[in-house]
């Protein structure tokens, strides 16, 4: 049995800008499996919620894709606008960043999961049942009194509750979370990392969870991959990445984490900015920024090197210690 639910390989994302392309996306290869919980790391900008948009087909009109998207073997990107419609909510859910702009202001978020859950053929009374159980599925308090609360009526953890209930209707076998904990304290942080480790045990959900924070990565995930200025630079099994990072990147993101006494001293900083990546250039794009670059670094794309069947990464150096 093959356990590989999507593949995406080659994927690159240029968006059309006055003066040429803007080279968001470079060259993305990963896959995840039935039931893991993949994560996509990286800071602000990095361009993982890109390649997200891009599996959902909701990318900007200016935007140019390459490579393909593969779902149980088929290319998303090859699908028609009313065929892809019917893969979004049915087979990939989506988790955005803010629900409060996920959901609609003028109706109950009851409402709004209901409507989901009608597309499917169910009747408007037996939609409200599975409504209040999926509530409870995802441990909101009071579910029978908060189907019938307004998106403002309800607290930003109780809202990230609704929109993955809402995903959870139409019982999809892959859910993109991006940033789902964003703007959330960190009690409620831990109750929607719960629930979303639940659904992998429960359901079978396949997840792949986009965030900045390595400190998830370790509570959850099972493989991660690490990308930066849109490139992916390092993945493999969680135990893997933390235990022996490779890429010079990889190593100075675990140097920057805060960690549990202040004798250790102040948080290590990675010097430089990102480079701004008009057009598509020649070289590693951490080199900039990079203790280890050499000039081969700003004038060959480094070769994909495996150090196991899971770990893989992107350096012409990555032996050497920043």
């Amino acid at each position: 049995m093959n356990d590989e639910l999507l593949r995406l390989e080659n994927v690159s994302i240029n968006y059309k800008v006055r003066g040429g392309y803007l080279s968001a996306v470079k060259d993305v290869s990963f896959h995840v499996n039935r039931g893991e919980i993949f994560a996509v790391v990286g800071e602000s900008g990095c361009g993982k919620s890109t390649v997200a948009h891009s599996i959902m087909r909701l990318l900007d009109k200016n935007a140019v894709v390459l490579g393909s998207i593969k779902y149980n073997g088929t290319n998303l990107m090859e699908l028609s606008n009313k065929q892809i419609t019917g893969v979004r909510g049915h087979d990939i859910g989506m988790i955005f960043q803010n629900p409060l702009d996920s959901l609609n202001p003028v109706y109950t978020t009851g409402a709004q999961v209901n409507e989901a859950i009608r597309l499917d053929g169910i009747s408007k009374l037996e939609g409200w049942k599975k409504v209040i159980e999926l509530y409870r599925n995802v441990k909101m308090p009071d579910a029978e009194k908060r189907v019938q609360a307004y998106p403002h009526e309800m607290s930003g953890g109780m809202r990230q509750r609704v929109m993955i209930a809402m995903m959870l209707s139409r019982n999809p076998s892959l859910l993109i979370a991006d940033e789902p904990t964003t703007a959330l304290d960190v009690t409620i942080e831990a109750q929607i990392l719960e629930i979303i480790s639940q659904l992998k045990k429960e359901f079978g959900t396949a997840v792949m969870l986009i965030t900045h924070n390595f400190g998830l990565v370790a509570e959850v995930a099972d493989r991660v991959a690490i990308m930066y200025a849109g490139e992916l630079v390092e993945q493999g099994d969680v135990f893997e990445i933390f235990r022996a990072p490779k890429h010079p990147y990889t190593r100075l993101l675990m140097k920057a984490l805060p960690r549990g006494t202040k004798q250790e001293g102040r948080l290590q900083t990675i010097d430089g900015t990102v480079p701004r990546l008009m057009e598509v250039q020649p070289g590693c794009r951490f080199a900039n920024r990079c203790p280890m670059a050499k000039k081969i670094c700003y004038e060959q794309d480094p070769a994909i090197r495996a150090l196991s069947a899971t770990h893989t990464y992107r350096c012409h150096f990555a032996e050497e210690e920043v």
